[in-house]
């Protein structure tokens, strides 16, 4: 009897934690594991194991079959492969933000979609001022991108002083934003191009997106041809992780069957289980069949009517939130400061990308938003004031994970990428306690929501 309050109180609390809520949890709680794996990452980095832990990420490791061989070292098998994990699941939180989400119409979607065009070009254009020409202006991708983890979970913290709109617009603003980033991605951080493997590949995609016209809904052949679409994509010079975004576009949004059908099934197969109920007295489906086969039918029924993206969405954010970005992080975003120089903190590479994530990304947001709002194209979200955009803002400036991962594809020279890494570090850190502090200044008089 004890576990009967707990089994009553479940649809209590399914009914009121909304699907968004999970999403800020996660974002939250993902936000704190990426904290920690990075200040782990700094203690590694600076103490007597530093020389053996950067090492381990230059460990090769290889697969081999016959004559076909793939051997790369486990820093580039986590940015190369575990990253299009991430950027599979940014595809398909893309997907539906564009279908049902704050990017769905245009009225919605202005806000956020120029505040994050804003907030890409200024830290661009700042960049470019520090490095106008040679190896180090390749870096100007650098800082435009915001880390959605870090972002939300700082803004979570104040959720009780801010309004609730306020998290939905820096969401979508992060989305928005993290589309851009691929795309520039896409198309600038591409050196040359395999023609053979980018025919096979654009095959592949064409094949998944046959599946999703063809209404396939089981997730098992989208993986099957997913592997070696992503295989094809890394040899045909377009960076792999594109290969996450692009399949993710291809899932269905979609159930197999509808809620109304759904419900007839319910019905149906309820009314059926009251008849067990009445004239059976084996109520336990391990050993009543007729049971067993009506629970499954439900169960089946219920996955049919939910979409293979909700289903893989949920099922694979958890690994990369808890699991990949962690992972990534151990692996990129480690400098030993005593190697930290006057001159690689005043360094053009270091400056540019934190002015241009700190500033940039504030005045790029805001300036943006207001001539928006003044031009009438967008509007504020409802209970939210020009206090609060502001400082959402600052927050836009902690770059991290999207910041890091450009800034191994924009420099081959190690010294570039540390002074880039030590840039991105300091922003984030600054950007974070400006905008905690001053949404937290500014929500003072806030009624709690």
């Amino acid at each position: 009897m004890a576990d009967r309050p707990v089994y009553l109180l479940e649809p209590l609390f399914g009914r009121i934690l909304s699907p968004f809520e999970q999403f800020l949890r996660r974002a939250t709680a993902g936000g704190i594991v990426l904290i920690a794996a990075t200040i782990l990452t700094l203690i590694l980095s600076n103490s007597v194991w530093h020389v053996p832990y950067h090492a381990f990420w230059e460990e090769h490791l290889g697969l081999h079959w016959g004559g076909w061989g793939l051997d790369q070292s486990l820093h580039h098998w986590i940015n190369d492969g575990l990253m299009a994990l991430f950027f599979f699941v940014v595809g398909l939180e893309l997907k539906r933000e564009f279908l049902v989400g704050e990017l769905s119409s245009l009225r919605d979607a202005a806000l956020p979609v120029i505040a994050a065009l804003g907030g890409m070009i200024v830290p661009a254009l700042i960049y470019h001022q520090f490095n106008p020409g040679g190896s180090a202006a390749e870096g100007w991708g650098i800082p435009m991108a915001t880390d959605i983890a870090f972002a939300i979970g700082i803004l979570v913290l104040l959720a009780w002083r801010i309004p609730r709109n306020l998290i939905i617009f820096l969401t979508a603003l992060a989305i928005a934003d993290d589309l851009g980033a691929v795309l520039v991605i896409a198309i600038y951080y591409t050196p040359a191009l395999n023609v053979t493997a980018l025919i096979v590949a654009g095959i592949l995609l064409l094949m998944l997106i046959l599946f999703n016209q063809g209404g396939i809904r089981n997730p098992l052949p989208y993986l099957l041809v997913g592997v070696p679409f992503w295989y094809f994509v890394m040899l045909s010079g377009v960076h792999a992780t594109v290969a996450g975004i692009l399949l993710a576009f291809t899932i269905p949004a979609r159930g197999r069957i509808r809620p109304d059908e759904l419900a007839d099934t319910l019905n149906a197969r309820g009314q059926n289980l009251r008849d067990i109920i009445i004239h059976s007295r084996r109520l336990d489906p391990l050993v009543n069949d007729q049971l067993a086969g009506i629970i499954q039918s439900v169960q089946h029924s219920s996955a049919a009517a939910l979409a293979p993206q909700q289903r893989l969405e949920h099922a694979v954010q958890p690994w990369v939130t808890f699991g990949v970005i962690p992972i990534f992080a151990l692996a990129n975003a480690g400098i030993n400061f005593a190697q930290v120089s006057t001159g690689m903190l005043l360094s053009t590479v270091t400056l540019g990308t934190c002015l241009g994530l700190v500033l940039g990304k504030f005045i790029g947001i805001s300036l943006s938003s207001w001539i928006a709002v003044r031009l009438k194209i967008a509007r504020l979200p409802h209970g939210v004031q020009w206090r609060h955009l502001l400082g959402a803002a600052w927050l836009g400036g902690v770059g991290f994970t999207m910041s890091l991962f450009i800034s191994q594809l924009a420099f081959t020279d190690h010294n570039l990428q540390e002074e880039a890494k030590l840039g991105i570090l300091l922003a984030s850190l600054i950007a974070a306690i400006i905008g905690l502090t001053w949404l937290f200044w500014v929500g003072r008089n806030e009624v709690p929501a």
